[in-house]
C-alpha cells in the first residue's frame, strides 16, 4: 500500500491511501501530482466544514435543477439524486494532448468502419473483419445501406467510456455512438461547481466547455441540404418518462433546438415537417436520442411507438439530416471491438493510441484457443441477448463448466476479454469528509467540426466530460457519485458565450406559432393541475385549521365535515361522538397527504410534474427550480403528522405561487404561455363555481363560518373586509367573487380573461364564423351579465333565490366544461398511436 509523503501531508489526505495501482492524484513515491497542488492548496484555505458546506450546496444546485437521470422512485416516494463530487478530476495539459489524439483517431476511425459496413465493405472482402460483425450483428441495419454520401462524415456525435488501467494507461471500455449522452450533464456539473465553489473555479485555468457546444449548433446545420443559412433544428426525444430526459430538455434548450417526440412529426412527399400550432413546419435537421431501430416504424421495429414513420426515407432523399443515423449502433457491438487495431492499420495506416483490454472472438481458432488458454482468468461476452460479461471465477465450478461447453459449442457467440484492473482517483467521502481512493470511469465527447463552407474536416473533443464512482462494468446511471473533469490549461482561458453573431440575415419573429401542438397540450394542462393543486391546497389549509381548533375547543364542526366532502365527496361522513368525529376527519385529512390517492397533494403534483418535465424547455431556469422546491416539499407530506403537514401546505401555496409568478414575468406571452394562463383560469372558474354552490345551496350548515371559508380559500378574506368591515352577506360576496371584473379571483373576471385569451389563439385562415371555444364563453358571459343580483341576494328569506342561483350557477359551469373540450379538439394534436396489425414474424 502506498503512503503519502509527510512533507505533503494535508487535511485532506489523512485517511488517503492508494492500493498498489496508479492513483490519480498521488505518485508512486507517495508525492502529490503537481497537477493537484493548487487544488489542494485552494480546499485547505476552505477547511473541512466551509467544504463540507459546500459540497451540499453543490447537491442543492443539482436538485433544484433536477439534474439526475429519471430513476427508479424509491419508498419515499422521491428519485435517487447523484451526489456531485466537490473534488473534480483533474487532468493535465500534457496528458490532456495525447487523450485527445487519441479521441479524434478514434472517432475518425469508427467513422471510416462504418461508412465502409454501410458502403462498399472492403473490411470483410479483405477478410479484416469476419461475416459475423455485420450478418450476425442485430444492431447492422440493411434498410440503412448506402445511406451515407461521399461529403457526408456519418459519425457526428462519438461517446466514449474509458478508464486507466493499474499502470495509468487509459483504455476504452465502450463507444456510444446512437445516442451519446452526458454533454447536458457535464455541463450543469460544471454550472453547479462554479456557483458553489466560485473561487476554485475562478483560479483554476480550465479549459471551457462552452465553445463546444456552441460549435455544435454549426455541426448541425451542417447536415441540412436543403437551408443552410438558417435550418430548423430539432432534438428527437423519447418522452418525459426517459432516464435521460432531463438532458434532452436542457441540451434543447441550450441549444436553442426544438424538443419533439416522434408524434409531433410526419413525413409528407419526403420531407420531414413538425406539427405546430400555426400548422406543418419543416424539420431541416435532427438530433435524435433514441435507439436506432425505434427509429422508423415503417423500415425498422414496426412496433415503434417513439420513431417517425417514412424518416429513412426523407434521409436518403437529403430531406433531412440526422445526428447521428440510424445504422451507427452497429459500431457498439463487441466484435467490432475486438477487431479495430487492424481496422485502424488498414483505414487510417495508423496504430490505435488508445486502445482496450486485450479480447479476441471465439468464432475463430487462435482466439477460441487463446480464450480456453486463460478461462479461469477471462471474462466472457455473451454476443447475443443482453451482451452481459461474466468471469468463471465468479462462478461456481459447476456453473464454469457449463460455460466452457457452451462456448466450445458455439464459439462464435462470445468474446473473451482479458479483465481490466483499474486505477483510482480521489472521491471526497461524506461520511468523514475526508478524501479516500476509488475506481472510476470517464465518458469524453468528440464531435464533427465542418468549416465555414460546412464542409467536414476532422473531430473536435469536448475538453471535459463526466466521470463517475465504479468499477468498469458500472454504468453511469448506476453510480452513487460523479465529478466534473477538469482539463487544466498552462494559462487562463477566455469566457465563452455560448451566444454567437449571426453573419446572415435574420428573420423576426415573434407570434410562436412554431409551438408542437403537444408542448401547447402539456401547457395547458400545467395551468390546470397547477390551479387545482393552489385550490386543494388553500382548502385543506382551512381544513386543518378548523381540526386545531376543533381538537383545541372539543367542539364538533360542521364546516370540517363540508370541507371534507367537497374534497371527497365519495367518502362516508362519520355520526359518531365528538371524539370519533374527530379521529376519522384527522384519518381524512392525513389521507390527503398520501400518494397515489386520488385528489391527494401529492397526487396533483405528480400529475403537474409529468406535464413540466414535458414542456421542461419552455420554462424558465428560476421557474423550474421553484417547481423542483415544490416537489421536494410535497414528497414529505406522506411521512407528515397534522402540525408538519400544515407547515407544508403553506409552503406549496406559496411556492406555487412563485412559479405562475415567475412564468408570468419570463415565459414570451405567446401561444404557449396563453393556453397555460387559459388552463390556470378554466380551472380556477370551476373551482369559485363549486365553493359558491357549497356555501350558499348545497350545504345543510350554511352561513358565516362556510362563507368565511370561501373568502379565505379565494384569497379575498381581505379584499372583503376592506369593503365591508365584519360584516358578511350573501349579496357582498357574490358581487366579489361572480360579478366584480376588478377582482383577480371573480369569476366575470376570470371570463373575461379568457375571452382576450381566447381571441388571440390561432384561428383558421377561411372561415369568418367564431370558434366553438369563444360561443361558449360568450355563451358563460352573456349568462352573468344578465343576472339579476338583487334577487339573488335574498338566500335566507327566499326559496326562488336559491333556486336562481343555482340555476346561474349551473349556466356557468355547463360551457366551462365545453370550453375544455373545445379548445383540446380545436388546438391539440391528435395523433393516433400506430398499431401493428399483421405480425412482424411467422409464429
Amino acid at each position: 500500500m502506498m503512503v503519502v509523503t509527510e512533507t505533503l501531508r494535508a487535511p485532506w489526505l489523512k485517511t488517503y491511501a492508494p492500493g498498489d495501482v496508479h492513483d490519480a492524484l498521488v505518485a508512486s513515491d507517495g508525492s502529490v501530482r503537481r497537477r493537484w497542488l493548487p487544488l489542494l492548496h485552494q480546499l485547505g484555505q476552505l477547511g473541512r466544514e466551509s467544504l463540507v458546506q459546500r459540497a451540499e450546496e453543490v447537491q442543492h444546485l443539482l436538485h433544484e435543477n433536477g439534474v439526475t437521470y429519471n430513476l427508479p422512485i424509491d419508498e419515499a416516494g422521491s428519485r435517487r439524486q447523484w451526489w456531485l463530487d466537490p473534488l473534480p478530476l483533474v487532468i493535465s495539459p500534457r496528458e490532456w494532448k495525447r487523450l485527445e489524439q487519441g479521441l479524434r483517431q478514434r472517432s475518425r476511425l469508427l467513422a471510416a468502419v462504418l461508412k465502409d459496413m454501410y458502403g462498399p465493405r472492403r473490411m470483410l472482402a479483405e477478410g479484416i473483419l469476419p461475416a459475423d460483425a455485420l450478418y450476425a450483428n442485430p444492431a447492422f441495419l440493411l434498410p440503412c445501406d448506402r445511406l451515407f454520401g461521399d461529403d457526408d462524415p456519418g459519425l457526428l456525435l462519438h461517446g466514449v467510456d474509458l478508464a486507466r488501467s493499474a499502470e495509468g494507461q487509459w483504455q476504452v471500455l465502450a463507444d456510444r455512438v446512437q445516442s451519446p449522452s452526458g454533454m447536458g450533464f457535464a455541463l450543469e456539473n460544471r454550472i453547479a461547481m462554479a456557483r458553489a465553489l466560485p473561487d476554485l473555479y475562478r483560479n483554476a485555468p480550465l479549459k471551457r466547455l462552452a465553445g463546444f457546444l456552441g460549435a455544435q449548433h454549426h455541426s448541425l446545420s451542417s447536415l441540412s441540404r436543403l437551408n443552410l443559412d438558417h435550418p430548423t433544428i430539432a432534438l428527437l426525444a423519447p418522452g418525459p418518462g426517459h432516464d435521460s430526459y432531463f438532458e434532452h430538455a436542457y441540451l434543447a434548450n441550450y441549444l436553442n433546438l426544438a424538443l419533439v417526440e416522434g408524434g409531433d412529426l410526419v413525413v409528407r412527399d419526403s420531407r420531414l415537417w413538425m406539427r405546430t400550432l400555426g400548422g406543418l413546419q419543416p424539420v431541416d435537421v435532427l438530433l435524435r436520442h433514441i435507439g436506432d431501430d425505434w427509429m422508423d416504424p415503417l423500415e425498422l421495429r414496426g412496433d415503434s411507438l417513439i420513431g417517425v414513420p417514412g424518416l429513412l426515407e426523407a434521409i436518403r432523399t437529403g430531406g433531412v439530416g440526422v445526428a447521428n443515423p440510424p445504422g451507427v449502433g452497429a459500431l457498439e457491438h463487441p466484435l467490432i471491438a475486438a477487431y479495430l487495431p487492424a481496422l485502424c492499420e488498414r483505414l487510417l495506416g495508423e496504430t490505435l493510441q488508445i486502445g482496450s483490454a486485450e479480447r479476441h472472438w471465439c468464432g475463430q481458432p487462435e482466439g477460441l484457443a487463446w480464450a480456453m488458454a486463460g478461462f479461469e482468468t477471462l471474462s466472457f461476452q455473451r454476443l447475443e441477448g443482453d451482451r452481459m460479461r461474466v468471469s468463471p471465477a465468479d462462478l461456481s465450478e459447476e456453473a464454469a463448466g457449463r460455460l466452457r461447453q457452451s462456448i466450445i459449442a458455439q464459439p462464435d457467440r462470445y468474446v473473451a476479454q482479458q479483465p481490466l484492473v483499474t486505477a483510482t482517483a480521489p472521491f471526497f467521502s461524506r461520511d468523514c469528509a475526508q478524501l479516500e481512493p476509488s475506481t472510476f470511469n470517464v465518458r469524453c465527447f468528440s464531435q464533427a467540426v465542418f468549416d465555414a463552407d460546412y464542409r467536414f474536416s476532422d473531430y473536435e473533443v469536448m475538453p471535459g466530460g463526466v466521470a463517475w464512482q465504479g468499477a468498469p462494468d458500472t454504468a453511469m446511471r448506476s453510480s452513487q457519485c460523479v465529478k466534473d473533469v477538469w482539463v487544466t490549461a498552462y494559462e487562463p482561458q477566455p469566457h465563452v458565450s455560448r451566444l454567437r453573431r449571426s453573419r446572415q440575415p435574420l428573420v423576426v419573429t415573434r407570434d410562436g406559432a412554431d409551438l408542437p401542438s403537444r408542448v401547447a397540450d402539456s401547457l395547458f394542462w400545467v395551468g390546470r393541475y397547477g390551479e387545482r393543486l393552489d385550490g386543494r391546497s388553500r382548502l385543506l389549509r382551512e381544513a386543518l385549521y378548523r381540526l386545531f381548533e376543533q381538537d383545541q375547543e372539543g367542539l364538533a364542526d360542521e364546516t370540517l365535515a363540508d370541507i371534507l366532502h367537497l374534497m371527497e365527496p365519495e367518502a362516508p361522513l362519520p355520526d359518531e361522538t365528538p371524539v370519533e368525529r374527530f379521529a376519522a376527519h384527522r384519518e381524512r385529512l392525513l389521507a390527503l397527504f398520501q400518494q397515489d390517492r386520488e385528489g391527494s397533494l401529492p397526487t396533483l403534483v405528480s400529475r403537474m410534474a409529468n406535464n413540466c418535465r414535458a414542456v421542461r424547455d419552455h420554462l424558465g431556469d428560476d421557474a423550474w427550480r421553484v417547481f423542483n422546491q415544490l416537489r421536494q416539499e410535497s414528497s414529505r407530506l406522506p411521512h407528515a403528522g397534522i402540525d408538519q403537514g400544515r407547515r407544508s401546505v403553506e409552503t406549496v401555496i406559496t411556492q406555487l405561487a412563485a412559479f405562475f409568478g415567475l412564468c408570468n414575468e419570463t415565459m414570451p406571452h405567446h401561444f404557449g404561455w396563453r393556453f397555460m394562463d387559459i388552463g390556470r383560469f378554466l380551472e380556477r372558474s370551476l373551482g369559485t363555481l363549486t365553493l359558491l354552490r357549497l356555501a350558499l345551496i348545497d350545504s345543510a350548515h350554511a352561513g358565516e363560518a362556510l362563507w368565511d371559508v370561501v373568502l379565505a380559500t379565494t384569497d379575498n378574506a381581505t379584499a372583503y373586509r376592506r369593503r365591508y368591515r365584519s360584516e358578511l352577506h350573501p349579496a357582498a360576496i357574490l358581487d366579489l367573487l361572480l360579478f366584480d371584473e376588478a377582482n383577480p379571483r371573480s369569476v366575470g373576471y376570470m371570463f373575461k380573461r379568457l375571452e382576450r385569451q381566447i381571441e388571440r389563439l390561432p384561428q383558421p385562415s377561411n372561415t369568418p364564423y367564431r370558434s366553438d371555444e369563444a360561443r361558449l364563453l360568450i355563451q358563460a358571459r352573456s349568462a352573468l351579465h344578465l343576472a339579476d343580483l338583487e334577487q339573488l341576494s335574498r338566500l335566507d328569506e327566499d326559496a326562488a333565490a336559491r333556486q336562481a342561483l343555482g340555476a346561474l350557477l349551473d349556466a356557468l359551469a355547463e360551457p366551462l366544461g365545453g370550453l375544455s373540450l373545445a379548445i383540446e379538439h380545436s388546438h391539440f394534436s391528435h395523433v393516433e398511436m400506430p398499431r401493428q396489425l399483421v405480425p412482424m414474424q411467422a409464429p
